[in-house]
């Protein structure tokens, strides 16, 4: 995705050497709020920049807002705030137009179960047990403002918010929930996880392709506008 972006950037003038964004995903993911950053002579307006990025961008990526920002932000140090959604549904035979963004689960989920473990993530937690920092020996502490589930069976999003995520973070917090809510495991496996993590990451791992990142927000300070808006 980077590549593509930078790619059609150089046509439009820009002679930087990488573009700074909000945070990298893993392969498969998805990103409808993801922002990014680049300095480039442009003699029109924002509007404009995103019409030229969207004639030159294929069909799969596209650019939803474009505006000035200050000298010296940064798209991923002055963010204060990340959400993500996961999104699930629960069929016993595959759904071909679903599958692509969302991960099929049976047997069914409780939802009652999912917004219990939910309930149990909000607050300063060290979450080693479900992800590892972007950089060696980086701290595994992380604030999760909020995280609910929004359930309409047979479709379950999980809605995660958070200053920052560790690698892989929100998949495991999914794929734990998820047994929970098919009653393979207890509520308490993820308060065990947080009061003491061990050595490693669990290995258990929701699908990438149903994960997609969709805010990201900054303080008032940082004068911005125009971000993409929440779909």
């Amino acid at each position: 995705m980077q590549g593509v972006v930078e790619a059609v950037l150089r046509e439009l003038g820009w002679a930087g050497k990488a573009i700074l964004a909000a945070g990298r995903t893993d392969t498969g993911v998805h990103a409808s709020g993801q922002v990014i950053a680049f300095d480039l002579e442009w003699r029109h307006t924002p509007q404009e920049l995103c019409a030229a990025l969207n004639a030159r961008l294929p069909e799969d990526v596209a650019a939803q807002a474009a505006s000035l920002a200050e000298a010296g932000f940064h798209p991923r140090y002055d963010a204060i705030e990340r959400t993500y959604r996961y999104r699930i549904y629960c069929q016993a035979v595959r759904h071909p137009l679903l599958e692509r963004y969302a991960w099929r689960v049976w047997p069914a989920l409780d939802p009652d179960r999912l917004q219990q473990a939910a309930e149990t993530l909000p607050g300063t937690h060290d979450f080693a047990a479900f992800g590892t920092p972007p950089r060696a020996h980086g701290s595994t502490r992380r604030t999760v403002f909020r995280a609910q589930w929004h359930c309409d069976p047979p479709e379950f999003v999980f809605e995660v918010s958070a200053d920052a995520f560790l690698y892989r973070m929100v998949r495991r917090l999914v794929s734990v929930q998820v047994e929970i809510g098919q009653g393979r495991c207890e509520v308490e496996a993820i308060r065990r996880y947080l009061e003491s993590p061990p050595g490693l990451p669990i290995q258990g791992l929701a699908p990438a392709h149903g994960l997609t990142l969709v805010r990201v927000t900054y303080p008032p300070t940082a004068r911005i506008t125009g971000l993409p808006d929440d779909k």
